[in-house]
């Protein structure tokens, strides 16, 4: 049976707001869904892949991917989730769950180098001259001189070898021409110009793939509808007001609300994140972070 989560929580959607046109929303869902059909005529079912976080805006994702390869009769391409070191229980906890019901193919990936290094302790110091020689010319390309760090998922050199360069390396293993991605416009500003179909060039530090963002039209406010209308299950974090979901350490609730309830449109939905990752999202994404 199939986890319901989000639909337990439905009648406080949208409280006190109009209700969604269903004719717009579900225009976006057609339209997200013709980008993952143009994906798998390119590139084949068994060449893609899906980032999958278990975040409200992954969960869409697979859910549109799901159901495309349903009306389409076939299997739904394998799923990584990159674990940067400090993931909630509650969402290590909901992934788990959800792929048992779903039935989803997953493989967690992990910097494992860089945590070994640390003892596997949060905030610990990071030998540079204790990484493999993947990780050390990663550090020096970010033009990083020092001898040692402290092991911080969140940070911008964290955020690197925890996040940009494991997905690499599984990208390179797998052999994969492109991966499903769960990012939106509206989300953050380094995100604004996102194209659906985004080819990442080879270089010495990553292969050749498309990035595919079938949801960038989606607003925060058309995720939370689309949740409610087709029962897509969600992480219990939301409901207690957590808008936007990373590192356990530094990510915080703006609210006691849920996320649904909350003014989505007025104030920042990543206000609860590191905010120095935030400023330095663009420097991030042009190293090949999602």
């Amino acid at each position: 049976m199939e986890i319901k989560e989000a639909v337990k929580a439905k009648e406080h959607a949208s409280q006190g707001l109009e209700e969604p046109h269903p004719e717009i929303l579900q225009r976006k869902v057609d339209d997200a869904k013709k980008v993952i059909r143009e994906a798998f005529e390119k590139y084949g079912f068994d060449n893609l892949r899906i980032a999958w976080t278990g975040g409200k805006d992954s969960m869409l994702l697979l859910w549109l991917v799901r159901e495309v390869c349903r009306e389409m009769g076939v299997s739904p391409p394998k799923c990584f989730n990159i674990d940067e070191g400090d993931m909630f229980p509650e969402v290590v906890e909901f992934i788990e769950r959800v792929r048992a019901d779903w039935k989803v193919e997953l493989e967690h990936i992990h910097n494992d180098d860089i945590s070994r290094a640390a003892g596997g302790e949060l905030g610990a110091p990071v030998k540079v001259a204790d990484l493999n020689e993947r990780n050390q010319a990663e550090i020096e390309r970010l033009g990083y001189e020092e001898d040692e760090f402290d092991y911080e998922p969140e940070s911008f050199l964290g955020n690197h070898l925890m996040k940009t360069v494991t997905m690499n390396r599984y990208l390179f293993e797998q052999k994969a021409k492109g991966i499903f991605v769960g990012v939106r416009w509206d989300e953050q500003a380094a995100r604004a110009n996102e194209e659906y179909f985004n080819l990442h060039e080879e270089t010495e530090f990553n292969p050749e793939h498309m990035r595919i963002h079938p949801i960038l039209h989606f607003t925060e406010r058309d995720v939370w509808d689309a949740h409610f209308k087709y029962e897509i299950p969600v992480c219990n974090l939301y409901e207690k007001g957590y808008r936007s979901l990373g590192a356990k350490i530094s990510t915080t609730k703006q609210s006691d609300r849920p996320a649904w309830e909350q003014d989505l449109e007025e104030t920042y939905e990543r206000g609860g994140r590191r905010q120095d990752k935030e400023a330095l999202m663009a420097r991030l994404r042009k190293l090949g972070y999602m």
